[in-house]
């Protein structure tokens, strides 16, 4: 059952069967954002809180900006599957997860992302999360999720204090580094995107694991080009993230 602590948002309570106890130390410290995938509001509802569909969130958001409560936000939801940041792995235990009604090929609502900001807000506020740990499904899965896609308005939420976002890089030329390339430069752009959270192994090889988290981190940052290929424009603003973040 749903503790009423947990409603500090404006929503409803439609329960979801799909949960366990958070493990380690229990203790939330990332929000992670999904899109449903599916065209109509009602099925992504229903899928949430079907036992046997074995995946939830703590919360859901329809199409008309409709906020409601899944589980419980001290549980451990089913959202995130085989994930990983920062050297965490068990990223349900560790995150609030949200998803939005969209089927991946539309315009988030602006009712929607006025939820989603208004929802993120007060996790942070309430679990102390830091604005550069409210991350996408794709982010945490790089090659295996592409929720919340490249029409999610992160800048929107950044706006707003929610997640990371540096300025706007438009930087042009240079070398581009693709799949099949070798040496230092690769050694060091796997680095920084280890540095940033991301699982990837630092061998100056840009193989496929290292081109599924490019595209990842293009999907989150530089959403008008999601092919994978690190150009100046992806090397600096990898950059910029990176010295936005704070030393830990």
């Amino acid at each position: 059952m749903l503790s009423a602590t947990q409603t500090q948002c404006a929503c409803s309570l439609n329960p979801s069967p799909n949960f366990g106890d958070r493990k380690n130390d229990g203790r939330i410290d990332m929000i992670l954002l999904h899109y449903t995938g599916m065209e109509d509001d009602d099925q992504a509802l229903n899928w949430l809180c079907n036992e046997t569909s074995e995946v939830s969130s703590h919360y859901y958001i329809d199409r008309a900006g409709a906020t409601q409560q899944l589980v419980a936000e001290e549980m451990r939801a089913w959202h995130a599957g085989e994930a990983f940041w920062k050297g965490e792995k068990d990223i349900n235990s560790c995150s609030i997860g949200i998803e939005i009604a969209n089927a991946g090929h539309e315009d988030f609502t602006e009712e929607q992302i006025k939820a989603v900001i208004a929802l993120c807000q007060d996790l942070m506020a309430r679990h102390d999360i830091p604005a550069y740990r409210v991350l996408g499904h794709s982010d945490v899965a790089p090659g295996r999720k592409i929720d919340p896609g490249a029409k999610f308005p992160w800048q929107k939420l950044a706006d707003a204090g929610v997640g990371l976002m540096p300025e706007p890089e438009t930087a042009q030329g240079g070398r581009t580094f693709q799949r099949g390339d070798e040496g230092q430069p690769i050694q060091a752009l796997q680095t920084m995107l280890a540095v940033y959270g991301y699982r990837v192994d630092v061998t100056g090889v840009f193989d496929a694991a290292t081109e599924a988290v490019v595209k990842a981190f293009q999907m989150h940052f530089l959403p008008e080009r999601v092919d994978g290929v690190a150009d100046a424009a992806t090397i600096t603003t990898l950059y910029k993230l990176n010295t936005l973040m704070p030393k830990l």
